[in-house]
């Protein structure tokens, strides 16, 4: 049985490194069709950095926790700091990627990470780091209305995906 699971996870593994892959690979194949895709050796070096970085976090998670809510928690609070800074470094969330005030977006991924280093990765305390930074997320956004309020709003969304982490994380620590 167990070799059974082990296959199982394998295939997980291969569909995962597979799709981040495929991320990476799309950009070059629509540079081949379109002008409007036009890509560096440092925008795929970034891009490559940011998926394989999530992607490996995720896979430890994985690992380390068989809780279907844990690892939920961490794809949501992955998914959040990886839109953030792909955001950011795209097209900036308030204003433009060059706006400074777009800064203070990382420092809230920060809040989340001391938060689940204090924690120490328990379900609990990732539940309030999560929930912490939510409430970072809605504050920042919230400064950023007055200068964006399209960014502002767009950049509030991801303190659902926050929310969504917290809650994931609460549901494993009652199980």
């Amino acid at each position: 049985m167990a070799s059974k699971v082990q296959g199982a996870g394998n295939r997980w593994r291969i569909v995962g490194w597979g799709i981040a892959v495929a991320l990476i690979l799309t950009p070059l194949l629509a540079m081949q069709f379109t002008r409007e895709v036009q890509w560096t050796m440092a925008d795929f070096l970034f891009a490559m950095v940011l998926i394989g970085v999530a992607g490996a976090v995720f896979e430890l998670a994985v690992r380390r926790s068989h809780s279907p809510a844990y690892r939920a928690g961490v794809a949501f609070a992955l998914a959040a700091a990886f839109l953030i800074v792909w955001a950011n470094g795209a097209v900036g969330m308030i204003g433009s990627e060059d706006n400074p005030y777009n800064l203070f977006f990382y420092g809230v991924i920060l809040v989340a990470l001391a938060g689940a280093v204090i924690a120490r990765f328990r379900p609990t305390g990732m539940a309030r780091a999560m929930g912490v930074a939510a409430v970072a997320q809605a504050v920042v956004s919230g400064g950023g209305l007055y200068d964006d309020p399209r960014g502002g709003l767009f950049s509030l969304a991801f303190a659902g995906l926050w929310l969504g982490s917290a809650a994931f994380f609460a549901r494993a620590a009652r199980s």
